[in-house]
C-alpha cells in the first residue's frame, strides 16, 4: 500500500493533478490512517518544540503541516460529492467522525494552544505584516471557539459532540442522495409529454437511457429536469406527483428519513454553543461574520420578507385569475406556480423560457464566463482535453495570466448523474499560497445540468446560466488568490462575505453586449434577436416575489432553528415557523428541512443561509460602482475589485476589504431595487 499512499499524497500527474485513475475506492481507508498519523506527529513536534514560540515555528508550521491529509481529503470529498457509490458512502460514515475526533484533539492540545496564546498575548496591533496578524488572529480565535480554554471534562464532551455531528451530517447527505437517485417518473405517451418542449424531451430521454428504464422518457429530481417539467407540463396530475417527490426528499419514512437526524443535530449544536459560552448556536456561528448577531440577520431578512410577501400575493392573484380564465376550478397549488407564471410571463413580455433556451448553449455560456473574466482580470482559459480528470465528463482548463503564465487549473463538471449529489458548488483540490515553495490553485465547479443526447448541445435556462456564472465567480475567488498563507487563501473568508465574488460575477451574464455575443441559436448560429433580448432584460424581476419568498423562508427557518435551542419535532417547528411568518400555501421553502443540505449536511451554512442575501447587499452596490463609470468593464474599477476582493482572500477584514474597493459600506437599497422590491 505504500506506493498507493504516495500516489494519493504526492500528486505527480500532468500540471500537478492527482493521478485519479490510479486511486481506487478501497485505497482510501489505509491512506487516511497513514495521513492522520503523519499529521499527529507534525502537531506533536510543533507543540513540543523546546524553542520559545514564534510565528515561524508555530503558526507557519501549523499552516504547512498536514499536506498528505489535505490531499487525501480533497480527493475523497470530491469523490463523495461528485461520483459516489456504496463503498465511498460507507467510508464517509466512518471517516467523518474520525476526522472530527482528529481535529478536536488538535484544538484541545494544551501545549499547542499555549504557544498560540503566547503569540496572541504578545501581539503588537498595527505593527508588522498585516496578513500575518490576520492569520494569527484566525488561529487563536478558531482554537478558542473549538474549546481550547474549556476544562478537561467539557473538552471531552465537546469532542464527542463534534464526532457525532460529523457522522450525522454524512448520514443526512447520503439519505438525500439516496432519495434523489432512486426516484424517477417514467413517461411514454404523447399525452404524458403534453406541453414539454424538445429540449426537455431530449434531456428526459437521456435520463431514461442513463438509468436503463423501459420508458423512453424519465422525469428525475435533478433540478435541470424537475423545474422545467413543473414549468411546461400540461398534465397537472403528473406535476403534482413530481412535485411531491421533489419536496419530500429525506421525508419519506424508513431508512432515508432525516427527521430524527435533524432533531439530534439541533440538540447537539445547542449543547455545543452553550459549552462554549454562547446563548445559542446562531450566536456561535455569527461571532466571526460581518452580520455579528442573529438580530442583525433577522432584521435584514424581515425587511425583504415583508416586501416579498406583498409581491408574491399579487403574483398569486394573477395566477389564480389565469386558472379561472382557463376554465379550471382549483386553488393555486405549489405545483401550479411555475407552470402558470411561465404562461403569464409569455403573455406579459411576449416570450417564453422555451423560446429563449435555444440561444443559451452551455458551451457558449462557458465561453462568455471566460470572456468576462478576461476583460475584468486579464486571465485566459485554455482547455486541455489531454488531461485526465476524475470523471469522463469533467473538463480541464489552464488559467493563464496576461503573460501566458499558468496561474491555476480549473476543472468543470457540468452534467447530472446518479452518483452526484444535487445542487451546484465550487471546491478545490488545493489552494494558492506561497509558503514552503508555494502552490498554484486547482479548483473545480460542479453542476447538475441535464446531459443532452449524443450529438446535441446542452441548452440552459437563464437560471442555469446564472448558476454557471455564480459558481465560476467562486472559482475565480480561488484562482485569483494572491496571499502567503493557505488559511486565508481564496474563499477562506467569513460566510457572509464568500458569496460576494460569486453573486457579483452573475451581473455580467445579463450585460447586453455579453448576451448579444454569446446567446446564439444552436441551430442557425444567429445572435439573439434584439427584441427578444429587450424582453428578457425587461422580465428580470418577473416573479420576484416568489423567488424572494422561497429563499427568505429558508433563511428565516434556518435562523429560527438555531436560536430556539433543542427541538423535539423539527418538521412541526418548520411548519409553525412558516405559519407565524404568513407563508403562502402556494409556495414552499426553496430547501425544506429534510433535504436542506446547506444547513444539515455539515456546519457550512448552518445559521448561515442568510449569507446569500447579506452578500447580495454588497454585490448590488459593487456592480453599481461599475455602472457609475458608464462602463461595466471599467479598468480602474476592475483592478480595485481584483486586488481588494478576489485576490485578497481572508488576509484582510471583509469590511476593510470592501471599503478599500468601494470607499464605503452599502445599505440595502440597491439590493431591494435589484430584486424588484424597492418601495414605489
Amino acid at each position: 500500500m505504500g506506493e498507493i499512499n504516495e500516489r494519493i499524497f504526492d500528486w505527480r500527474g500532468p500540471q500537478g493533478l492527482p493521478e485519479f485513475a490510479g486511486i481506487a475506492d478501497v485505497d482510501f481507508a489505509e491512506a487516511f490512517d497513514e495521513a492522520l498519523s503523519r499529521h499527529r506527529a507534525e502537531i506533536d513536534a510543533i507543540a513540543g518544540n523546546a524553542a520559545p514560540a514564534d510565528f515561524g515555528n508555530t503558526i507557519v508550521a501549523l499552516e504547512t503541516a498536514g499536506k498528505p491529509l489535505n490531499r487525501i481529503s480533497a480527493i475523497f470529498w470530491n469523490r463523495a460529492g461528485a461520483n459516489s457509490n456504496e463503498t465511498i458512502q460507507a467510508l464517509e460514515r466512518d471517516i467523518a467522525p474520525k476526522l472530527a475526533r482528529h481535529y478536536s484533539a488538535i484544538a484541545m492540545n494544551s501545549r499547542l494552544f499555549a504557544r498560540i496564546d503566547a503569540l496572541w498575548q504578545a501581539r503588537d496591533d498595527g505593527a508588522g505584516d498585516p496578513e500575518a496578524a490576520r492569520v494569527l488572529e484566525k488561529h487563536w480565535k478558531n482554537f478558542v471557539r473549538a474549546g481550547a480554554r474549556l476544562n478537561d471534562a467539557d473538552q471531552a464532551r465537546l469532542a464527542a459532540i463534534n464526532e457525532e455531528l460529523a457522522g450525522l451530517g454524512a448520514r443526512f447527505s447520503q439519505n438525500v442522495l439516496a432519495d434523489e437517485k432512486s426516484w424517477f417518473l417514467g413517461l411514454s405517451s404523447e399525452e404524458d409529454l403534453q406541453g414539454l418542449p424538445d429540449f426537455l424531451r431530449d434531456a428526459m430521454a437521456s435520463a431514461a437511457s442513463e438509468r436503463s428504464i423501459k420508458d423512453p422518457y424519465a422525469v428525475t429530481l435533478s433540478r435541470s429536469i424537475i423545474e422545467p417539467f413543473l414549468t411546461f407540463s400540461e398534465r397537472r396530475d403528473l406535476r403534482e406527483q413530481a412535485f411531491a417527490a421533489w419536496v419530500s426528499r429525506g421525508d419519506n419514512g424508513g431508512e432515508t428519513d432525516n427527521a430524527a437526524n435533524v432533531a439530534r443535530i439541533l440538540t447537539l449544536r445547542d449543547e455545543k454553543s452553550k459549552l462554549l459560552g454562547y446563548g445559542n448556536f446562531a450566536e456561535l456561528k455569527l461571532d466571526d461574520t460581518m452580520a455579528k448577531t442573529p438580530e442583525a440577520v433577522t432584521g435584514l431578512l424581515m425587511k425583504v420578507w415583508d416586501r416579498a410577501l406583498l409581491r408574491a400575493r399579487k403574483e398569486e392573484d394573477d395566477i389564480a385569475a389565469l386558472i379561472t380564465e382557463e376554465g379550471r376550478n382549483h386553488p393555486v397549488a405549489p405545483w401550479d406556480w411555475r407552470h402558470y407564471s411561465e404562461k403569464l410571463r409569455a403573455r406579459k413580455f411576449d416570450f417564453s423560457e422555451a423560446e429563449l433556451k435555444p440561444y443559451l448553449q452551455l458551451e457558449k455560456i462557458v465561453e462568455a464566463s471566460f470572456e468576462v473574466a478576461n476583460r475584468l482580470f486579464g486571465i485566459t482559459a485554455v482547455e486541455r482535453p489531454d488531461l485526465e480528470a476524475y470523471h469522463p465528463d469533467v473538463r480541464v482548463f489552464e488559467i493563464r495570466d496576461v503573460d501566458g503564465a499558468i496561474k491555476g487549473l480549473f476543472l468543470a463538471d457540468y452534467f447530472a448523474r446518479p452518483s452526484k449529489r444535487s445542487g451546484a458548488w465550487m471546491s478545490g483540490f488545493q489552494s494558492q499560497h506561497r509558503l514552503d515553495g508555494g502552490q498554484m490553485p486547482i479548483v473545480y465547479n460542479v453542476m447538475n445540468f441535464a446531459k443532452p443526447p449524443a450529438g446535441k448541445p446542452a441548452l440552459l435556462s437563464l437560471d442555469d446560466a446564472r448558476t454557471l456564472f455564480h459558481e465560476f465567480g467562486h472559482a475565480l475567488h480561488g484562482l485569483l488568490s494572491d496571499v502567503d498563507h493557505p488559511s486565508v487563501s481564496g474563499t477562506s473568508v467569513s460566510r457572509d462575505f464568500v458569496e460576494l465574488p460569486s453573486q457579483l460575477f452573475e451581473h455580467w451574464l445579463t450585460v447586453p453586449d455579453v448576451l448579444r455575443r454569446y446567446a446564439v441559436h444552436h441551430e442557425t448560429g444567429a445572435a439573439i434577436p434584439q427584441d427578444l433580448l429587450t424582453k428578457v432584460l425587461a422580465a428580470r424581476n418577473f416573479n420576484s416575489g416568489f423567488a424572494a419568498v422561497e429563499y427568505t423562508a429558508s433563511a428565516l427557518v434556518d435562523m429560527a432553528f438555531h436560536t430556539a435551542g433543542s427541538i423535539d419535532d423539527p418538521l412541526d417547528f418548520e411548519a409553525q415557523t412558516l405559519t407565524d411568518l404568513g407563508m403562502p400555501k402556494a409556495i414552499v421553502m426553496r430547501h425544506r428541512t429534510p433535504h436542506f443540505l446547506h444547513v444539515f449536511s455539515g456546519d457550512g451554512y448552518s445559521a448561515g443561509y442568510y449569507s446569500y442575501m447579506w452578500s447580495e447587499v454588497l454585490d448590488a452596490d459593487a456592480f453599481s460602482a461599475f455602472e457609475e463609470t458608464g462602463d461595466v468593464f471599467h479598468d480602474a474599477t476592475a483592478e480595485r475589485l481584483h486586488r481588494h476582493i478576489y485576490a485578497a482572500g481572508g488576509s484582510v477584514d471583509p469590511e476593510d476589504a470592501y471599503r478599500a474597493f468601494r470607499g464605503k459600506m452599502p445599505d440595502a437599497g440597491p439590493m431591494l431595487k435589484k430584486k424588484g422590491l424597492a418601495a414605489a
